[in-house]
């Protein structure tokens, strides 16, 4: 009901604005965006990169559709002061809803100072959105989640060093909207074991996120720079539903019944989100031990190379840990996103390239074990990637948050809210071009080898290959207007085979007339 009174006043707030297509001058007037899409195809899903990283607006099922609206008021980031607002509304066919608020939000600047409150598409700090396989904590794969964030949004200069040190940042808390689609969707029975039985799902999730990036460098008086970043997320509060074995008095059987556990809400378990301690005795064992709630995070390293002459390259590397255990060193950081990324300005046939290599084999090692009272010995390996065991696991509306590759339980034929395949290698291809100024295209290629999870291992190993050909034209003559038509297939035994095509048609324009700056 808090989420429906805090969507109601921001979209009283915003006046129905929604995002578009950033334009070359800012202005104060309000842009429109209306667009239409559908996808067909046979087989098992709707092709794999038709429906990764879109943030949740779209479905895993072939043979879909949706309609979305809205308008938008930018932020002036040359401003010292300036505010932004947005909705972003649609309607689906065979999506996991039907009607989808996707974004309500607004937000103000100050200087370098930003905050935030509602839900908005929030890219990666590191990785290519457009050609990335998906960056390891926010790929962009999932809804978002409805938040207030404060921080410096963009990189802000420190005094002194003359634009060679730069930082940026944010603190944000927020709460899950999944309720009503856990309920409905989770088959209870089918839960992972868990510290109460089988666990089912928790709702009323709240959310917590943190970051910091520095970049050491300037582009204009030498073009080699370099980024670290360190991001941590963390699930916690609401109740956990779970199937425990209760003995019916009356008939002396027993059987198995739904119960519940609420976990802490109070302000020392905020506090605890946010920096990260063993849980009190209201908490579970296995918190009491580690740590409160379902805390995730990466650490980012990349250098770039912004030549002159218009083309750049740049590595990067993405180190996921789950909980303490490789959040530093004390186990070998073998897993991780290695990517490689090229800019070619002169080429208008391959513009942008990336390469990447996802390996999350390791997750610590197999072994695990909490101390107790007769052995003082812990070993904190087998990670498990996104899942947790009370948790509903690193997901938003069954769409996993993190890399899409690690399957996101939507594809779960049993519907269990668990991702079962988290231990993988991926080779991964991206490139894109503007052959002509009114035709732009994509291609995304993917092959990976899964082992599952250390609980849940595959008998044999399983493999999947999944192909994106996009092709995208805005016609001169129609100003605003832009087509798009794609193609996907997917074939292996990790969520079989699949064809499909999808096409969707946009247009872009100007409630009023924008005003440019003198």
């Amino acid at each position: 009901m808090n989420l429906r009174r805090l969507t109601i006043a921001l979209a009283s707030a915003a006046t129905l604005l929604v995002p578009a297509t950033a334009s070359a001058e800012w202005n104060d007037s309000i842009r429109y965006h209306g667009e239409v899409a559908a996808a067909f195809g046979g087989g098992d899903h709707n092709p794999f990169w038709l429906s990764a990283n879109k943030y949740g607006l779209a479905s895993v099922n072939k043979n879909n559709a949706m309609l979305r609206l809205g308008a938008f008021h930018d932020l002036d980031k040359n401003k010292r002061f300036s505010w932004g607002a947005g909705v972003d509304l649609a309607v689906a066919a065979n999506y996991s809803r039907v009607f989808i608020p996707q974004q309500v939000y607004a937000e103000v600047k100050y200087r370098c100072l930003n905050a935030m409150i509602g839900k908005k598409e929030i890219p990666d700090e590191v990785v290519n959105s457009d050609l990335s396989s998906g960056a390891l904590t926010y790929s962009g794969n999932a809804e978002p989640i409805p938040q207030i964030r404060i921080g410096i949004f963009d990189y802000a200069d420190f005094w002194g060093c003359n634009g060679w040190f730069a930082v940026k940042g944010h603190i944000a808390y927020g709460a899950y909207a999944d309720n009503c689609w856990l309920k409905d969707w989770v088959n209870v029975n089918a839960g992972a074991p868990g510290q109460y039985g089988n666990y089912a799902y928790t709702l009323n999730n709240k959310y917590c996120s943190r970051a910091i990036y520095f970049r050491g460098g300037n582009d204009n008086k030498f073009p080699l720079s370099g980024e670290l970043g360190l991001e941590m997320a963390t699930q916690f509060g609401g109740t956990s539903y779970y199937l425990a074995d209760v003995t019916n008095p009356e008939t002396g059987q027993t059987e198995q019944v739904l119960k519940s556990h609420k976990h802490p809400e109070y302000l020392k378990a905020w506090l605890k989100a946010l920096i990260p301690m063993s849980g009190g005795a209201d908490t579970s064992w296995g918190e009491q031990n580690n740590v409160e709630g379902n805390y995730l995070g990466n650490w980012s390293f990349s250098l770039k190379w912004n030549d002159p002459r218009g083309w750049m390259v740049r590595i990067y590397y993405q180190h996921f840990f789950e909980d303490h255990s490789m959040l530093f060193f004390d186990y070998p950081w073998k897993d991780g996103l290695y990517g490689v990324e090229a800019r070619l300005p002169k080429n208008p046939f391959v513009s942008e390239i990336v390469g990447e290599l996802l390996y999350t084999r390791d997750q610590s090692g197999p072994v695990y074990w909490d101390h107790t009272p007769s052995l003082d010995v812990q070993i904190s390996e087998r990670d498990n990637y996104y899942n947790h065991y009370i948790y509903n696991g690193w997901q938003n509306f069954g769409m996993g948050m993190g890399n899409p590759l690690l399957i996101s339980p939507i594809y779960n034929a049993n519907h269990a809210m668990y991702f079962y395949s988290t231990r993988l290698v991926a080779y991964h291809l991206g490139f894109k071009g503007n052959p002509t100024p009114q035709i732009g295209y994509r291609v995304k290629a993917t092959y990976l080898d899964s082992w599952g999870t250390y609980a849940h291992p595959y008998r044999e190993i399983k493999k999947n290959f999944s192909l994106l050909a996009e092709v995208k034209w805005h016609p001169a003559r129609l100003k605003g207007w832009e087509g798009t038509l794609s193609f996907g297939m997917d074939g292996g035994s990790l969520i079989g085979h699949s064809y499909g095509a999808a096409i969707s048609i946009s247009k872009t324009g100007w409630l009023f007339a924008p005003k440019k700056k003198k």
